[in-house]
């Protein structure tokens, strides 16, 4: 298995046309979920991938395993729960960040906040070359933060582990968000948000994220539309599940011999923006994001943290992953939902290995993906 992802998923209700919930007259039936919106685009990228949840033994809880499953991700690990319901959520299709946004959860009490370290199939937990969690999971229930408490332990032999921080101000209601900045300084790679980092912990910058996260060998600091900044340790260390393996997908859906490369290419990293290098406190590497016409402003965030995973089990270097994340990205802003299938791997390859001025130029609309790619440049 290349890759296991653990935490919840819901039914998402998307709605029919812009305005208000109370004015959204029908409402269309999708997936979502952090760890199986990655999951399923992992899968459709060629690579082996787990998802490992808690759903309830109801019609919600039969389309979610199903619709996850139909992606190729092996659903073996979830576990159905009689007592508690699948969660869903209906939202509007503003953007999250804007004030008129709106979202209404059912989701407490469901079956994935039962999810704890006594019931969790632990021979699949460690059974990838790559454990992603997110942030979202310990929000849930005290049980769900002692589980993530557990597996972002530095255990012997553990996979590279990868946490996306995901900060949802409505779960953390009366909790204290910085409990999310203990769990990221176990991980491996960290994505956050410079927005998040700000809103949770009242840091600010992707420098001021660092200091605060100097115990992370990858650190993705998200600008949104801006880009992002990769902070690398100057000897990042590399889990034995990831030494000498190949991934299935292999390099450009190519099988290809493995390990990649965590502390980037030798030398200094190469990339875009100011301060790229290395020095004493390793490799500090912008990449921007290409412009993007965007359909719908949500699943931006899951879909950059599979991109930049798939890079990583491609051997690819620090630039390309990050791109590799900006394309997966980009292929969620153009659809309605939050969940779209990335580039197929020689196109999102050719994408990724543009010169910087080409790279620059990119623009990307809806339908960029498929065979009829809008891929523009002025």
């Amino acid at each position: 298995m290349d890759v296991v992802c653990l935490g919840e998923s819901m039914v998402a209700f998307l709605p029919s046309r812009p305005g208000r919930l109370a004015d959204v007259p029908s409402f269309e039936r999708a997936i979502g979920g952090a760890e199986s919106n990655a999951a399923c685009a992992l899968a459709a990228a060629g690579h082996r991938v787990a998802w490992i949840s808690r759903v309830g033994a109801d019609g919600f809880g039969d389309h979610l395993v199903e619709a996850v499953g139909a992606y190729g991700v092996d659903t073996t690990g979830v576990l159905r729960d009689p007592a508690r319901p699948t969660g869903v959520y209906f939202r509007t299709a503003d953007d999250r960040a804007a004030g008129t946004h709106e979202v209404a959860y059912y989701r407490a009490g469901s079956a994935a906040s039962a999810l704890s370290v006594e019931n969790v199939p632990w021979e699949r937990v460690w059974g990838g070359r790559i454990l992603h969690l997110s942030g979202i999971t310990p929000a849930l229930s005290d049980g769900c933060l002692a589980l993530t408490r557990a597996l972002l332990e530095r255990w012997p032999g553990r996979p590279l582990v990868s946490f996306d921080v995901n900060h949802r101000p409505g779960l953390w209601a009366g909790s204290d968000p910085r409990v999310l900045l203990e769990l990221a300084r176990g991980a491996d790679v960290v994505f956050v948000g410079e927005d998040e980092a700000e809103a949770a912990w009242g840091v600010r910058g992707a420098r001021g994220v660092r200091e605060v996260l100097q115990e992370v060998g990858v650190l993705v600091v998200k600008r949104g539309a801006e880009g992002v900044v990769v902070f690398e340790s100057p000897s990042p260390p590399l889990p034995e599940t990831l030494r000498g393996t190949t991934s299935a997908a292999g390099r450009a859906g190519s099988p290809a011999p493995f390990p990649a490369p965590l502390e980037g290419p030798s030398g200094p990293v190469q990339g875009q923006g100011p301060a790229v290098g290395r020095g004493a406190a390793g490799a500090t590497t912008f990449v921007p994001a290409p412009r993007v016409d965007v359909v719908a402003p949500v699943g931006a965030g899951d879909a950059f943290a599979a991109g930049f995973l798939d890079g990583t089990l491609r051997g690819l270097s620090v630039r390309e992953r990050a791109r590799y994340g900006h394309l997966y990205a980009a292929a969620a802003l153009t659809v309605p939902g939050d969940l779209a299938p990335p580039p197929p791997p020689a196109h999102a390859a050719a994408l990724a290995a543009l010169d910087d001025e080409d790279w620059g130029r990119l623009r990307l609309g809806p339908g960029w993906t498929g065979h009829e790619q809008e891929v523009r440049t002025p």
